[in-house]
């Protein structure tokens, strides 16, 4: 197959223990899936628990990935950057219309990862009706950690949650605390597209989301799991 220019190769992830990296394909993000974030955001029906998931997307090469401090550039057309530190499923596998007591054979590995928001951009989206694109699908908007297979963290369900700017905390929740579960997460957005090994799957933040400015180093971890650190450029 001759094409008319190289394709760009998709972005990757570091794995731990391993040589390897894994391949970014889609990021599917969930929605206002802990409660305290819903409520912030002025969601009382889904604070309530009342609503099913609902995710948006990113594309693959939005993710900024590695093993040391990591350069976010401040994006442009914003003046309200914001931090949502999530836990992040990578797949390893795929299916659709996947059972929830199997939708966790999906799952290669988890790693911690940063939902940045274009926080004025998706209000005016918002308020017009409009898709959030881009307020959230900008370059550098899906920040990742290093990958940490199953076999090696297993499945957290449970934890601490949180993320500091400059040493100062600003978001610290558990994990337990997500309104719709990993499992719950993969089988209904396997009911809508085809997954497929490489998806990421950001599943939601915790209370505390706030702005950011350039010089403003950070970091991010899930308890058990990883952690990174970027700083915005």
């Amino acid at each position: 197959m001759a094409f008319v220019f190289s394709p760009q190769l998709p972005a990757a992830l570091p794995i731990a223990g391993s040589n390897a990296l894994f391949p970014a394909r889609r990021v599917y993000c969930v929605g206002r899936n802990y409660a305290d974030h819903a409520r912030e955001m002025g969601a009382l029906a889904q604070a309530e628990g009342r609503e099913p998931p609902f995710f948006f997307m990113k594309p693959g090469d939005a993710v900024v990935s590695g093993a040391g401090e990591l350069a976010i550039a401040y994006p442009p057309l914003t003046n309200n950057l914001h931090h949502e530190v999530e836990l992040v499923v990578a797949l390893g596998a795929g299916g659709a219309a996947v059972a929830v007591d199997r939708a966790k054979d999906l799952i290669f590995g988890y790693t911690v990862g940063l939902d940045l928001t274009r926080r004025d951009i998706q209000a005016k989206a918002k308020e017009k009706g409009h898709p959030w694109d881009m307020g959230k699908g900008f370059d550098q908007s899906a920040v990742a950690g290093v990958i940490q297979p199953v076999a090696q963290v297993g499945h957290p369900a449970g934890g601490r949650i949180w993320l500091t700017v400059n040493g100062q905390t600003r978001q610290d929740g558990d994990l337990a605390a997500m309104s719709w579960k990993v499992a719950d997460i993969i089988a209904n957005l396997s009911t809508m597209v085809q997954l497929e090994a490489g998806d990421l799957i950001y599943t939601g933040t915790p209370a505390g989301v706030g702005p950011l400015l350039r010089g403003d180093v950070l970091e991010a971890g899930v308890d058990g799991v990883v952690t990174l650190r970027a700083r915005i450029v």
